[in-house]
């Protein structure tokens, strides 16, 4: 069959749909990149917050819609969504064709084989394993020179907030091995960067009771041929040690990218989410990775109006926010989930004020980051280039950008290709993006 997989969610879903892809592939499916002319759709969903969910569900209606007037035979549903609600799925929509948990590849791809369509719930495994996960078997979209790799899955945390232990199940590590030949994999399709996902990167090892942790990982993957750069994501605060701090901020591929997520800087709120950190461990941990390097990027995110967080402790937030000016920032509003503690506490802050309060923080934080970026003309940056355009336009990053989450760099005049590493010289800013040339004159 000709197949469609719209996927929605975090890098972590992305990855998992493109094995989704290359197994149905290696059984003689084909895949198309216009949903219009698959006659079957598959939706890898996202599960982790309200908005998340309700995306999931709208586009499951569109295709189901779609299969109702012709356009497809068969509509398919995975990822997070199916995993935590699968069975309500299955009977609330009745043009669903088969309901997939995490990992069931293979079940996947019986289905995609059987001739006749059928309303099939396969069992869901709460923390499958990473047979799915081998490296050559793994669908690649052309056109790209990173790429995301999964180095473990699942969560032991259990933060008051989230739901992720409760889909995705206990953390569990991929061996060394297989993730080292998925990266010579990536490598010999012409990536350049690989980007590190995970729900803890920091924890990386930490199952396997070997010994082996994520320093351990990075140092292997340094060594893969082909591979310029390496970015870790996902650093809990409370597994950044010092030596962690010293790899990242001199590593010769592994960049100095400090992705924190620190979710709160007050105690009393942070000891409500069950972050296992206080205000002052946090704050010693940012300095260390300050002190280390004057090159070191700190990017993390925040959580605003979690049940019973007063205006006061908002302001400790805000006040945090404006001190310590990190280069790059996020903020979520809280998402009331079923099943976590959080959900239960009494004092839910009103969605208005829970949106207030992420305008105040993202407004003040577009200041920062502004700001910062006007200290960047007439420096000389390292910039990684996504894409050309026809009009000899350069999109690239510089060491401190993630793509989709991160500001971009606009390189002009550029007689360059995807995947080059160039200097460019930083000669204007436009609002969160950068504009360069490599005419960068002497230095």
């Amino acid at each position: 069959m000709k197949f469609f997989i719209k996927k929605l969610g975090c890098p972590k879903n992305d990855v998992d749909g493109d094995f989704i892809s290359g197994r149905l592939i290696d059984a003689g499916h084909q895949i198309t990149d216009q949903a219009d002319e698959a006659e079957a759709v598959i939706i890898n969903t996202c599960g982790f917050i309200l908005p998340a969910k309700e995306e999931s569900i709208q586009e499951i209606l569109f295709y189901e819609k779609a299969k109702q007037q012709g356009k497809i035979a068969r509509l398919y549903v995975t990822g997070c969504l199916s995993q935590r609600y699968g069975e309500k799925l299955l009977r609330d929509i009745k043009g669903i064709d088969g309901i997939f948990g995490l990992g069931e590849l293979e079940a996947l791809a019986g289905a995609m084989a059987d001739g006749v369509s059928s309303r099939a719930k396969i069992l869901i495994n709460p923390a499958p394993d990473f047979s799915n996960l081998a490296g050559t078997r793994r669908y690649l979209e052309s056109g790209y020179c990173y790429e995301y790799l999964k180095i473990s899955d699942g969560c032991d945390r259990y933060c008051g907030y989230c739901a992720i232990p409760y889909i995705r199940g206990r953390y569990r590590s991929r061996s060394i091995e297989n993730i080292i030949s998925e990266a010579q994999f990536l490598a010999g399709a012409g990536r350049k960067e690989l980007i590190l996902v995970s729900q803890e990167g920091t924890g990386y090892g930490r199952d396997l009771k070997d010994g082996t942790n994520i320093i351990n990982l990075l140092q292997r993957l340094e060594q893969v041929a082909g591979i310029e750069w390496i970015r870790l994501m996902y650093l809990h605060p409370e597994t950044v040690t010092d030596e962690l701090i010293q790899y990242l901020s001199f590593s010769p591929k592994t960049l100095a990218y400090f992705d924190v997520p620190l979710q709160h800087i007050n105690d009393t709120i942070l000891s409500k989410m069950n972050r296992r950190i206080n205000r002052a461990r946090i704050e010693e941990i940012l300095q260390k990775i300050r002190d280390a390097s004057p090159d070191n990027i700190i990017r993390t995110t925040f959580i605003a109006g979690l049940p019973g967080e007063t205006d006061t402790e908002f302001s400790e937030l805000r006040d945090f926010i404006a001190d310590f000016e990190f280069e790059r920032l996020g903020v979520f509003k809280y998402s009331q989930e079923e099943g976590t503690p959080a959900a239960r506490f009494a004092a839910q802050v009103p969605e208005k004020v829970k949106d207030e309060r992420l305008d105040e923080l993202m407004t003040l934080q577009q200041e920062i980051a502004f700001r910062k970026n006007i200290a960047l003309i007439d420096t000389i940056q390292k910039v990684i280039i996504d894409k050309v355009e026809p009009d000899s336009l350069a999109v690239g990053r510089t060491k401190g950008d993630c793509p989709d989450i991160d500001q971009s760099v606009l390189v002009r005049d550029a007689k360059v290709k995807t995947g080059d590493i160039l200097d460019a010289k930083i000669i204007m800013t436009e609002g969160y993006d950068l504009i360069a040339t490599t005419e960068i004159g002497p230095r």
